[in-house]
């Protein structure tokens, strides 16, 4: 190798170098291939992380779940009181399922943990501790570490139970009927240029699981499609980074241009062995015409889950539209056929889609950063409550179901500049209604919704004028009257009803 040594005056006034080893080359870097950071046996790689560690678990749904090195900690039964942070919970045996099986996690900090029955009945009886975060916060809260951000101002979760901290981190055993044992944590508020913003803190991983597709020996990686999700942004912020590859390939063989993750911020690499899985296998669909309505060619358009994610099969003829799903499309395509099924491509809610042409993928950091900045027309969700004022409530019903706040609050958290539309039943399965004076649940955003759509009737909301509903369509057969029976608040009549 070549060493150099560096002489100067004592005015620093002058520089000279002098080659003491080795042949003089003209290179500013060592020209030949440092060492392989590839480690044979994935115990030995995961022998390091020890009780009390964060662990930051990449993976959305079952896309990109680092299970290799999961299975192999799950083995040491005395690392124990780890905290999870990962956007689900994990589902039966994959994900951090693996470390709630064995009982080695003490919280987790996620975004949707209620795909995990598992998980959420331990959090509902005070046997776990659950930190609630909008799916774009948690993002950006980890990659802000990564940067050296210690905190940040983001308009996500102002006037809601994040702001607020009254979602319990953990009950008392027994419940929340026992009482809380850990609070919620409350959040500073500050008003910037008229817009309300809460003050997030950034959260640091010691350790980070990462599942990649082509990784080459020095840590160089590349992700597949929605595989990529959170996973970048955990590489970087954790102190020791291993990533499990799908393909470990030589030094030089991947494009500078193709890698999304650098070799700087990989510590360890492992031979990926677990199988890759899909949660929804979607072939086909069935929706409402009316969803589509409000949707012009050109839009930009993020689809929810559930309900919202039936509108692609109901655009009008000749309506061409960019797709947004936030773990990292646009350009998202109809569900796919057996075929063209790929575990590495699903939507928000976990279902399998295709790409059209033109589409790009990317991280959830960036996706979260075009939703938060306005550059999506209209973001379609579903509900459990909507309000005349245009409150949304469509997380959690405390002590009894925590779905989770997913990319919700992030996408209601501009409605001036995106135009955020509910699709919902019109009433609950007791037949009491879902469209109220005031929600009683949680709210994901408060005077955020534009327009509700139900099976019964279309709402216009007038959000910015002091609240109030106005009806402008019905569904064939539907009265208004039924409407009016049906619905939990008072409402205006447009003068132009009309009927689909």
């Amino acid at each position: 190798m070549l060493v150099v040594q560096a002489l100067s005056t004592a005015r620093f006034s002058a520089l000279s170098l002098r080659v003491v080893a080795g042949a003089s080359r003209r290179y500013s870097t060592p020209a030949n291939i440092p060492d392989s950071k590839v480690w044979a046996s994935v115990d030995d790689a995961v022998k390091d992380v020890k009780s009390g560690d964060v662990l930051l678990c990449g993976g959305f749904g079952l896309a990109g779940i680092p299970d290799t090195l999961l299975g192999a900690l799950a083995k040491r039964s005395e690392v124990q009181d780890l905290t999870g942070v990962s956007n689900n919970a994990g589902a039966g045996d994959s994900g951090l399922g693996k470390l709630i099986n064995t009982k080695q996690l003490g919280k987790i900090v996620a975004s949707y943990p209620g795909g995990n029955k598992a998980f959420e009945a331990l959090y509902l009886k005070g046997e776990i501790s659950l930190e609630l975060v909008p799916q774009g916060t948690l993002a950006e809260r980890i990659r802000a570490h990564a940067a050296g951000i210690p905190a940040f101002y983001t308009p996500t979760g102002a006037s809601t139970a994040v702001e607020d901290g009254t979602i319990a981190v953990r009950y008392k055993p027994g419940g929340m009927s026992a009482g809380v044992e850990i609070p919620g944590i409350k959040k500073e508020s500050r008003e910037i240029n008229g817009r309300k913003y809460v003050l997030e803190p950034a959260i640091a991983g010691d350790v980070a699981f990462i599942r990649a597709w082509k990784v080459d020996e020095v840590g160089n990686c590349v992700f597949r499609y929605t595989a990529q999700n959170f996973s970048t942004v955990m590489a970087k912020n954790a102190k020791l980074t291993i990533v499990e590859a799908e393909k470990v390939v030589p030094v030089g063989s991947i494009s500078p241009n193709a890698i999304h993750l650098p070799g700087i911020y990989v510590d360890r690499i492992v031979q990926a062995t677990s199988p890759k899985k899909i949660e929804y296998v979607t072939l086909a669909t069935s929706g409402t015409k009316e969803d589509a309505s409000e949707i012009r060619d050109g839009f930009h358009v993020n689809l929810g889950i559930g309900m919202p994610t039936l509108v692609p099969e109901y655009l009008a003829p000749g309506v061409r539209v960019w797709l947004q799903s936030e773990n990292g499309i646009l350009g998202m395509g109809p569900y796919p056929t057996e075929k063209q099924l790929d575990a590495d491509l699903i939507n928000a809610g976990k279902e399998t889609v295709t790409l059209v042409a033109g589409a790009s993928v990317f991280d959830s950091s960036e996706s979260f950063a075009m939703i938060r900045g306005g550059h999506i027309d209209v973001a379609i969700l579903g509900a459990m409550e909507v309000s005349q004022n245009g409150d949304i409530a469509n997380f959690m019903i405390p002590g009894k179901l925590v779905k989770g706040i997913g990319g919700a609050m992030d996408l209601v958290s501009n409605p001036d500049k995106t135009k955020v539309i509910v699709t919902m039943e019109h009433c609950a399965r007791d037949g009491s209604p879902k469209i109220l004076k005031e929600c009683a649940l949680p709210l994901t955003g408060a005077g955020t919704v534009s327009q509700i759509i139900t099976e019964l009737a279309v709402f216009d909301v007038d959000r910015k004028n002091g609240g109030g509903l106005t009806l402008i369509d019905v569904a064939k057969g539907v009265t208004v009257e039924e409407v009016k029976a049906k619905t939990g608040c008072d409402f205006k009549v447009s003068p132009n009803l009309g009927t689909w």
